[in-house]
């Protein structure tokens, strides 16, 4: 197995968030980030799996247990929880909450159970899970297929992606598989089946079949990959990097539109500075219609400016996926250079594993000592030198 500088500190940064709760989000005294997030802790966790080590992946273990003991009665996952001492903080969102939350805890819980052969971890939580797909389904609210999720319901919570958001739907179908994985449910692959085949007919330019919006599937030109969102106002045709690369990952959709977006996807990749992967692109501009849309997005301070941020700012956490991504099509060197690229940026400043990056200027921006930039590296790295590969 192929070891090096950049893969040892991306562990050493995993083992600093380790608390007795499970994965922080970075190891920087920062309050918001002192707690343990689903998605975070989850990514952390996939990361803690392709490691192999064993007090990472008992880190892991403590995460999901933190997450399950706060589910709310309705069913939602903690966004995130903070402990002091006996005092537990607990956030199912800010402005919205978060429907990611919700399918990364499934994700997470069906990867441990698969990796530790721990079979008795997924009946542990079954009511849990159950109770999270049970939600999932009151989210379809027309029970068509697909999840309807609120501005600022995912992971891009300050950007302009709202509606059927493509990212979304991708995460259910992969918490979906993996749980069914172990109940080998008729009913859950005939689900499996109907939300992948609305994922191909609103989101593809070849599968055909009814759209949920004809009019506004009409008036885009959907073509080398998969647009970011859309809703009763119509689509956003962002490109986004982190759910383009699950679909590849997930192998939905034709194989002559899977290759356009693993084309597009490699010229835009080489058009960038870093040579990695903006988190939606194109960026949006003061002089754009979205603009007042994504100004006002924000609780706190305004961060997406064009560039950075969900605003074309390029992450180490998106194109660790992306790389797996590339692997899954057989792009092995092709994921090599991702991961060169990510040691790269992760290693600026003496390590410090930034939350993201200016794609313009390269300048880094957000959160320095973030968890799932480490864990990025990680994932990738076995991936390519240890053979890990996720159950998919």
């Amino acid at each position: 197995m192929k070891d090096d500088i950049n893969y040892r500190k991306a562990i050493e940064l995993l083992q600093k968030v380790s608390s007795p709760e499970g994965f922080l989000a970075s190891a920087n005294n920062i309050s918001n980030y002192k707690r343990v997030w689903a998605r975070d802790g989850v990514i952390c966790g996939l990361a803690a799996l392709a490691s192999g080590d064993k007090q990472l992946i008992e880190t892991f273990r403590v995460t999901l247990k933190t997450l399950a003991d706060n589910q709310h009665i309705n069913g939602t996952i903690p966004s995130n929880v903070m402990t002091n001492g006996k005092e537990v903080e607990v956030s199912y969102g800010g402005l919205a909450g978060r429907v990611d939350a919700v399918t990364w805890f499934i994700v997470g819980v069906c990867q441990y159970a698969y990796y530790t052969n721990d079979l008795a971890f997924v009946a542990k939580y079954n009511v849990h899970i159950e109770k999270c797909f049970a939600l999932l389904e009151a989210w379809e609210f027309n029970n068509k297929g697909l999840l309807y999720v609120p501005l600022s319901g995912n992971w891009a919570d300050e950007y302009i992606t709202d509606g059927y958001v493509l990212y979304d739907q991708l995460l259910r179908v992969w918490a979906l598989k993996s749980y069914n994985y172990f109940l080998e449910d008729k009913s859950i692959a005939t689900k499996i089946e109907t939300i992948i085949e609305q994922i191909e007919i609103n989101f593809t330019s070849d599968a055909g079949g009814d759209k949920y919006h004809q009019r506004a599937y009409n008036e885009i030109e959907i073509r080398d990959f998969m647009p970011c969102s859309f809703s009763p106002a119509g689509y956003k045709i962002q490109f986004d990097a982190f759910a383009n690369s699950l679909s590849l990952f997930l192998n939905i959709g034709s194989d002559d539109f899977q290759d356009e977006i693993v084309k597009y996807s490699l010229n835009l990749k080489n058009e960038m500075k870093l040579k990695l992967l903006p988190a939606f692109w194109p960026p949006i501009f003061e002089t754009d219609l979205d603009w007042n849309l994504l100004k006002n997005n924000c609780k706190y301070e305004f961060r997406n400016f064009p560039f950075e941020f969900h605003n074309g700012g390029s992450w180490s956490m998106v194109n660790g996926f992306y790389g797996l991504a590339l692997l899954s099509k057989g792009k092995i060197t092709e994921a090599s250079e991702i991961l060169d690229a990510l040691n790269f940026v992760n290693a600026v400043a003496d390590f410090s594993f930034y939350e993201n990056f200016n794609s313009n200027t390269t300048e880094p921006n957000g959160v320095a000592f973030c968890a799932w930039s480490a864990a990025a590296a990680v994932l990738l790295h076995q991936s390519l030198y240890n053979n890990f590969k996720f159950l998919v």
